[in-house]
């Protein structure tokens, strides 16, 4: 099935710093491209994959489920470690989670984490009915765009299959039972004003991990899609900063909250 314009995978050789990054649930890589273009700009190796099933039809998607989204991440990782002293893992949304599990289960491969909006669960009545309702009902209503900047749009499906849903519960569940193995350095943006993703999962998540160097920062202007949003900007400048500085073993930084 041909991927649709604007969802290709975006990939730039650079220097020894590299950043692997994760888009979110039905998405693409069209909502990370501008951060991804920006830090290889600045010289970084940076690989933006796109997911199975994900970037044609939502009828594909229906066809994968966790196992596919994170053994592509989980490859990518690899083929950048071959290259880059110091890899970094970066993502939105599902994203996030995916990053997460790369650094609990690849430790010192990678350097840090980087996670704007991360998902920890699937929320809602809806989730729990997702075992059952999966069977008789293939889709739900698809949950792209929340962006406060107007005209600003992201690329994804305008249907959920019920199937992968059920299947990102069971991820997101298998994450969180790993984050106490996420010892990086860990840099989490999220949106005050997010429809997609409460703050609760932010909050679950900065209290599971066992990172000592976090950093969290509030984004004011923005909804989820923050890197396609207000504070895109924002968020390209404190990524490179947290990547410089973890790079290079400039000082460490504990946990702070900044709007």
């Amino acid at each position: 099935m041909p991927v649709l314009p604007g969802a290709e995978p975006y990939r730039r050789e650079g220097g020894e710093v590299g950043v692997l990054f994760c888009h979110g649930f039905t998405g693409s890589p069209q909502s990370l491209r501008p951060w991804a273009e920006h830090l290889a700009g600045q010289g970084l190796t940076v690989s933006l994959p796109l997911l199975p099933g994900h970037g044609t039809r939502w009828e594909d998607m229906a066809l994968t489920g966790w196992q596919d989204w994170y053994a592509e991440v989980d490859r990518e990782l690899r083929n950048l470690r071959d290259r880059c002293e110091h890899v970094f893992v970066a993502g939105l949304s599902m994203g996030g989670a995916l990053a997460l599990r790369l650094a609990a289960k690849h430790g010192e491969d990678v350097a840090g984490v980087l996670v704007v909006n991360p998902a920890n669960k699937v929320h809602g009545l809806f989730a729990y009915t997702l075992p059952v309702s999966r069977h008789f009902v293939r889709t739900a209503p698809g949950i792209v765009s929340d962006i406060a900047k107007e005209g600003a749009v992201e690329l994804g499906y305008a249907r959920v299959p019920l199937h992968a849903a059920h299947s990102l519960r069971t991820f997101f569940r298998l994450v969180d039972g790993e984050l106490p193995q996420v010892t990086q350095p860990l840099l989490l943006m999220r949106s005050r004003r997010d429809h997609t993703v409460p703050a609760v999962d932010s909050a679950r998540i900065l209290s599971r991990v066992s990172s000592t160097d976090v950093t969290e920062i509030v984004l004011e202007q923005s909804y989820h899609v923050a890197t396609l949003d207000h504070d895109a900007d924002r968020i390209l400048e404190e990524s490179l900063g947290f990547i410089d500085r973890v790079a290079t073993g400039a000082g460490k930084e504990g946990t702070t909250t900044r709007g």
